[in-house]
């Protein structure tokens, strides 16, 4: 049997570690000429990896508030810094969130060793 918060936790923090991968490669190609900015809707994915009814644009999307700069790119390092930042705090909240919540589980599934 598994328990509903495990796989509610598991699709954060493998759609948080997803984007990640994304935004890394947003940096990796700034100087890249006509690279377009991608992202991943989180809410729309975290829907859709739980196997909620959701639109169509729940997968990765580009990005369109980028500004485009003379060889075509939008990758704009300090926003994809910014949402570095914010995805990588969401993470560890998630992890630290998940760490204690089975820690708890385990503790209550435990054996009273005073027998009372």
């Amino acid at each position: 049997m598994q328990v509903g918060f495990l796989n509610f936790y598991g699709a954060i923090m493998n759609l948080r570690q997803e984007r990640s991968d994304l935004i890394a490669n947003n940096i990796a190609n700034a100087d890249t000429p006509n690279y377009k900015a991608v992202d991943l809707p989180f809410n729309a994915a975290l829907s859709n990896a739980l196997g909620a009814p959701v639109s169509a644009a729940s997968g990765v999307e580009f990005r369109q508030d980028g500004v485009v700069g003379l060889n075509g790119n939008d990758v704009s390092l300090d926003s994809e810094r910014v949402e570095a930042a914010q995805n990588g705090q969401q993470l560890q909240a998630s992890s630290i969130f998940l760490h204690q919540s089975t820690t708890d589980l385990v503790t209550a599934l435990r054996p009273n060793p005073s027998g009372t």
